[in-house]
């Protein structure tokens, strides 16, 4: 034999060897990373099969679903809620020098002359709340709810205000509110997402879908967004010619190829995939009956405003609440109409005419059903707007010191006003209440301990509320 027959059988041999080991270690099983890696895999796999399973909280809860009127743009606290006679008094004229002191806006010159308000506010209901002439529908239950007037945040412009409030934090890439409440709760739904998300306004939200994003925990929490009109969500009816027994064919066979996937790797989102699947498929039966307001009572239609299949806040809010009423977990409304830098008086007329009732109806109906002890209602913006004047001589700018929230239900001690603000309007002085803060409460209401409900990714353990000292906002809790 020739040194060059040798050379070629060893070579042949050695390539046999290596096929041999790769087969043996890839599709056995058994080599020592393997071992390890399903190991380290087998929690996350068993965590992922149950991840929308319910589940209790630190405690008893106080409110076991969330209806969040997010109102996006941001509401002028000085029309709607703060009635403050000083910048009545001062309208047309300098702010103090030392109420600017190291203050920045977001595009207006903070030497801006004041702006008075510009509606009639009195007081309503058994606990006297002052509000203004544009909300006379929140007036008649203004002995329900509670009203903070001294919040504060860290963001002065839209997207980054707004992820704060949904998240936490002023930076993209964290759970949300809804997420994290998921992530607590689980879903009791069955046949519905566990956490919804509507838009109502002009836009979507300058966030995005940031706003009910999962951030690093698993995506099968992440918000789901309904449509308003026509099916909830795109493509959920079949097309032509695919009957059910087709898709449920269909569909097993995908979630086996699946399955078998999940097995091999162990990827947590590959069992949110087959969720996913297989609620979009449940959806196909209980999503266009839930949708369907021609069932409601035209008394009740007529409470909201709602007008079946006719895309409204209204209609929305009524969604709300025949979806908490089957269990959905968390329902968010964005109505992204509130942004009045200039035009201001027409634009907030047009805004309550088309939410007030809405907002009312709202908690008048789940009082009705005997669902408002167990739902807590939260309505709020990013922030608020300046005392000072933009646009002319309507509209204001973006302002982080001081604006103005209410809760409901859930807990909420009804007749309440908590905190205040300077003569103007502009830092908020007793009480504040910071975003952290606000979340702190809610999911104490929802049952946890905010500093224990926690994620570990990055090596912490991430929370909603982050590290910074914050507090459960107990004067509004009954």
């Amino acid at each position: 034999m020739t040194r060059k027959s040798v050379n070629a059988l060893e070579q042949l041999r050695m390539e046999q060897t290596a096929t041999a080991r790769r087969w043996f270690l890839r599709d056995c099983g058994v080599g020592l990373g393997a071992v390890a890696l399903r190991s380290l895999l087998s929690e996350s796999i068993a965590q992922a099969d149950d991840a929308l399973a319910p589940r209790q909280p630190h405690f008893a809860p106080r409110a076991k679903n969330v209806i969040f009127l997010f109102m996006a743009g941001a509401p002028s606290h000085l029309e709607l809620f703060d009635y403050k006679p000083q910048l009545a008094k001062y309208d047309g004229t300098l702010p103090p020098a030392e109420l600017l002191k190291g203050y920045r806006a977001a595009f207006i010159n903070p030497n801006s002359t004041l702006l008075g308000p510009k509606f009639k506010f009195d007081r309503y209901g058994q606990c006297g709340a002052e509000l203004s002439e544009l909300l006379p529908h929140l007036a008649k239950v203004v002995d329900d709810i509670a009203i903070v007037k001294s919040m504060v945040t860290d963001g002065f412009n839209h997207a980054p205000a707004q992820i704060q409030m949904s998240t936490g934090s002023l930076q993209f890439g964290k759970p949300s509110l809804g997420a994290w409440t998921m992530y607590g709760l689980g879903n009791e739904a069955g046949n519905l997402p566990g956490f919804v998300v509507f838009s109502t306004g002009k836009k979507g939200p300058s966030g995005g879908s940031a706003n009910w994003g999962s951030g690093f925990l698993p995506t099968v929490y992440q918000g789901v967004e309904f449509r308003t009109t026509g099916d909830p969500v795109l493509y959920l009816s079949n097309p032509r010619g695919v009957d059910q027994q087709l898709q449920r064919e269909t569909l097993d066979a995908i979630n086996t190829l699946n399955q078998n996937r999940l097995e091999i790797v162990g990827d947590p989102e590959i069992s949110t995939r087959i969720s996913s699947f297989e609620m979009a498929y449940r959806m196909q039966a209980s999503a266009p009956e839930v949708m369907d307001l021609s069932r409601e009572p035209q008394h009740v239609l007529d409470l909201y405003g709602a007008k079946p299949g006719e895309p409204s806040f209204a209609n929305t809010c009524l969604l709300a609440r025949r979806l908490v009423q089957r269990g959905v977990r968390f329902v968010e409304i964005f109505h992204e109409a509130w942004d009045q830098h200039g035009n201001l008086v027409n634009d907030l007329k047009r805004n309550c005419a088309d939410t007030d009732q809405a907002c009312a109806a709202l908690i008048s109906d789940l009082k009705q059903q005997g669902m408002l002890e167990d739902t807590l209602i939260i309505w709020g913006g990013e922030f608020g707007r300046t005392p000072m004047v933009q646009g002319g001589n309507d509209g204001r700018d973006h302002h982080p010191n001081a604006f103005t929230m209410w809760l409901a239900g859930g807990g909420i001690r009804g007749g309440v006003t908590l905190g205040e603000s300077d003569e103007f309007g502009f830092n908020a002085t007793v009480d504040r209440v910071h975003v952290r803060d606000l979340h702190a409460t809610i999911l104490h209401l929802l049952g946890f301990n905010h500093k224990q409900l926690s994620f570990p990714f990055q090596g912490l353990d991430q929370r909603l509320t982050g590290v910074e000292p914050c507090r459960v906002v107990q004067e509004i809790v009954s």
